[in-house]
């Protein structure tokens, strides 16, 4: 059957993907080689080095690109470097414009590395699309989008930031990690440029660390490819083969983490001792009509104030979790719990941090593939 009348559940397993040429092993081999033999000066068959191409990787990137609906995958040592190849699209004077509640591992590479060589970065809330466009002037290169946000899941509409974007001629760039291409396909709502860090729901497993880029337009390509080239932040064969197979299991598992997500919400909103949850499921979330458009499902991504907590409180809670592991990261098999403030936006200064809603009562659960029963019961323990 051709590849393009595959569904999404077959493309996570035969999506880019054919049997070995050497032996025809089924599942692609972990060529773990530097360099490659060459008949004469350029005459290889198709690899020559493995930081320009290697098999297992491009077997990867090839599997990246049918799952979001594009034509062209490039994977990465990790998801800052990916997103670093495509601030390095950009030059001294550009401006950006990307969503101000975002990862602060984003935030560092746009405020600490970036700007410093002349690009400056505008953060702003973007959930009302309209409100993005008096922060465009005639500077502004790119919009960047996380959606849902993290760590307050908040949506913002990709299809009509993608207007706005072709409006003014700009690059249009959506960090799809926490919905993953199972629930949106952001290519397919009018974005250039899908960012994902593979670490989390594609590899699935807390065993590997890898960024990915997927994108449609060759022109548009080939520069990336010039640039994870040229800069070299590579992902390793074994890093993609781990990715790879991860994939196979994305549909099965973001079926389970969804459904024990809201199970999760369901129990926190429900809870006495709990002031506010955020989770796009919800009728009274806000833009919770966008999410049901343009996502299949909400996700497992769930965050959570309690009553009159503060700083202490929230330590004293992750620290009681005994079946959700204290760590950084998300998009295990195993739920996670973080507290954002002090961990994955430490790096984000404290002013900033809460005028996006990023207080230091927060706590936000990747809510796992366990038996939800678990994780609940868990949550009582911890919650007192």
């Amino acid at each position: 059957m051709s590849e393009k009348k595959l569904k999404f559940n077959s493309k996570t397993i035969h999506g880019g993907q054919e049997p070995d040429k050497a032996y025809g092993a089924v599942m692609p081999p972990i060529y773990q080689t530097s360099t490659y033999a060459q008949t004469t000066p350029g005459g290889h068959q198709g690899y020559e080095y493995s930081r320009s191409a290697n098999p297992t990787r491009t077997a990867l990137e090839n599997s990246l690109a049918s799952i979001e609906n594009g034509k062209y995958g490039l994977a990465f040592a990790s998801g800052l470097s990916a997103m670093d190849a495509v601030i390095k699209l950009l030059s001294p004077g550009d401006e950006v414009v990307s969503t101000n509640d975002l990862y602060g591992g984003s935030y560092r590479l746009f405020k600490q590395v970036f700007e410093k060589y002349g690009i400056t970065f505008h953060f702003i809330g973007m959930q009302d699309a309209n409100a993005i466009e008096q922060y465009i002037n005639d500077k502004t290169k790119l919009i960047w989008v996380e959606t849902p946000t993290n760590p307050m899941m908040n949506v913002i509409d990709i299809k009509a930031v993608s207007l706005l974007a072709k409006k003014h001629d700009l690059l249009l760039a959506v960090d799809n990690t926490f919905a993953t291409p199972y629930l949106q396909q952001p290519l397919d709502l009018g974005a250039d440029i899908v960012m994902h860090s593979a670490t989390k729901y594609l590899g699935g497993h807390s065993d590997v660390v890898v960024g990915a880029l997927v994108v449609k337009e060759k022109e548009l390509a080939d520069k990336l490819y010039f640039l994870q080239n040229a800069s070299g932040a590579v992902c390793g064969p074994m890093d993609s083969f781990l990715v790879l197979r991860g994939i196979k299991t994305l549909h099965v598992r973001m079926q389970r983490h969804c459904e024990n997500g809201r199970a999760i919400a369901e129990f926190l909103k429900d809870h006495p001792k709990i002031e506010k949850v955020y989770w796009p499921g919800f009728v009274d979330h806000p833009n919770h009509e966008i999410a049901k458009n343009q996502m299949k499902d909400f996700g497992g991504m769930v965050s959570f104030v309690t009553k009159g907590s503060n700083y202490a409180d929230a330590i004293k809670i992750v620290e009681r979790l005994q079946v959700f592991t204290l760590a950084e990261s998300l998009g295990g098999v195993e739920s996670l719990a973080g507290h954002p403030a002090s961990m994955t936006h430490a790096s984000i200064p404290k002013e900033e941090r809460e005028k996006s809603g990023v207080v230091d009562a927060l706590i936000r659960l990747s809510v796992g593939i366990e038996d939800v029963d678990d994780l609940i019961t868990d949550l009582q323990q911890a919650i007192v």
